[in-house]
């Protein structure tokens, strides 16, 4: 499949799906600096982290069934306008309240092309090829998750926190060039939906009526606030309690992006004699077990670091097999309103998210144990709705 498509292409849309770790990972080694900078603690700045993740899951709703209407390009493009508009803003913030409100304006802009990008896989793919095409956009987009914290502790050890929102607001402006003279339309007049708000709720139903859409969904939606658990805890628990330095701090965290990528490419490869749906249950069964080894260990060796890095790294890894096959699935029976479907899917896994980074900043400690209390606690929350929800359609596709 990946032989048929260009490179650039490729790319491009593995750079729009980058907007999500490139906005969250970048600045995650410089929130101490941020916390002592703005006289504040490390909860308020890890609710710079909840308003990002409520921004991209507000911003899907509208950015969703726009590109439903008039294509994927044009509001594809005012997404990533504003989000360069809002990145020099954070880097001008003078106080940690406006910077709460900026960062969730530059998540509403940087969603576009997380909702867009996917409605365009929707475009062209079936369900296993999109799987397929999925997993080899966690290739490309993967990189950021490894280099953005690591770019940003370069960036902390010659310049402020600040010059990491320029940094971002350059990947924007990037992002935007290289759409519009790479990606083309794929939604063609005949096939664009009204924006009547009869339509709109008749399609959000229709969507919201298949099983299989919400519970995939679901699943999704728990793997990732386990991961944006981890993501908004990291820094303080391994840079406050663990003592890893700043710039040392990326290539742990780069480390489980590495596993991501490569359980990413695994699931790529046996998606050719595997189903989509076998392959999500196994994804849920090691998450289930590698959160369960993280809660042990922090509880039982909160001071030692393999003992919380070794199955962390595992449970990252497990999502590289259960998030692009969740996606997938949760899309694959929705043509026309491919946009909307993508929307309502990125809305609630990321509201899935602001939950969980709200619990770690209401908790607001650097301990190993309540990171681990609530990586497990959704990974046992994605097996349940899963067992719950599709283990019927599992069993069928197995025996097929």
């Amino acid at each position: 499949m990946n032989r048929e498509l260009p490179l650039a292409w490729l790319l491009t849309l593995g750079a729009l799906a980058a907007f999500a770790p490139m906005a969250i990972d970048m600045y995650l080694p410089a929130f101490p600096a941020i916390a002592s900078e703005l006289r504040t603690d490390s909860g308020q700045v890890q609710l710079t982290m909840a308003a990002c993740f409520l921004g991209f899951a507000i911003g899907q709703l509208l950015y969703g069934p726009l590109s439903d209407r008039f294509g994927r390009k044009r509001p594809l493009y005012a997404g990533i306008a504003l989000f360069v508009v809002a990145s020099a803003g954070c880097a001008l913030a003078r106080s940690i309240e406006s910077l709460i409100v900026l960062r969730f304006l530059q998540a509403f802009g940087g969603c576009a092309g997380m909702v867009i990008g996917r409605a365009i896989v929707r475009d062209r793919f079936q369900a296993n090829e999109a799987a397929r095409l999925f997993s080899l956009l966690i290739l490309v987009m993967g990189l950021a998750p490894i280099l953005a914290p690591l770019f940003g502790g370069v960036l902390l050890s010659v310049a402020s926190w600040r010059a990491i929102f320029v940094a971002l607001l350059v990947f924007g402006l990037l992002c935007g060039l290289a759409s519009w003279r790479v990606l083309s339309e794929t939604l063609p007049a005949e096939r664009r939906q009204s924006l009547h708000p009869i339509a709109l709720a008749r399609g959000f139903g229709e969507i919201l009526r298949h099983r299989e859409f919400y519970g995939h969904v679901l699943v999704g939606g728990f793997a990732h606030a386990g991961m944006f658990a981890y993501i908004t805890s990291s820094s303080f628990v391994f840079i406050e309690h663990f003592q890893i330095a700043p710039g040392h701090f990326g290539w742990l965290f780069g480390a489980n992006a590495a596993g991501l990528i490569a359980m990413s490419q695994l699931n790529r490869h046996l998606l050719k004699t595997r189903s989509t749906s076998q392959l999500l249950q196994a994804g849920n069964h090691l998450a289930l077990l590698m959160g369960a080894a993280l809660l042990l260990g922090a509880s039982l060796a909160p001071q030692q670091l393999l003992f919380v890095a070794v199955p962390l790294f595992g449970f990252v890894a497990s999502l590289g097999i259960t998030l692009p096959n969740a996606s997938a699935n949760a899309l694959a029976p929705f043509g026309l309103r491919a946009g909307t479907a993508s929307a309502l899917m990125g809305t609630i896994q990321f509201l899935f998210a602001t939950v969980s980074a709200s619990a770690v900043s209401y908790f607001a400690s650097s301990k190993p144990v309540v990171m681990a209390g609530l990586v497990a606690g959704c990974a046992l929350l994605a097996w349940l709705g899963h067992r719950l929800l599709l283990q019927h359609g599992d069993e069928q596709a197995m025996t097929s």
